[in-house]
């Protein structure tokens, strides 16, 4: 199974930011994509921010221009830096991986708190 690992999420101010981390490192496999979702308590997971092999980005409406993704190949990590942070993104946020042939794969998850 591939593993992956996010951390870097925590309690922040409104306004503030944050910078996620997800290492693949676990992986024996080539990844498409790398996406950072996010869950809210009773709302379904979406899509925050997606890098793919080819590095092109694509990011949800709500956080253009505020988040951005990266990625690290040297150290295996891919990265969402989350800048003026508001209090409706509290939520658990997960990386993911798309594989060419080996299906896709989740991180366990991150709390991120933005408070009022």
């Amino acid at each position: 199974q591939v593993q992956l690992v996010e951390s870097g999420g925590g309690l922040v101010q409104a306004g503030g930011s944050l910078r996620l981390s997800c290492d693949t490192s676990g992986s024996p496999f080539s990844f498409s994509a790398l996406d950072w979702y996010r869950q809210a308590p009773g709302k379904q997971r979406e899509l925050v921010a997606r890098i793919t092999n080819t590095d092109s980005t694509d990011y949800a409406d709500s956080v253009k221009g505020r988040f951005a993704i990266s990625r690290d190949n040297a150290k295996n990590t891919v990265y969402l830096q989350m800048n003026s942070l508001k209090p409706e993104e509290t939520a658990v946020y997960y990386c993911h991986a798309r594989t060419f042939y080996n299906g896709d794969f989740w991180g366990q998850g991150t709390q991120v708190t933005v408070s009022s």
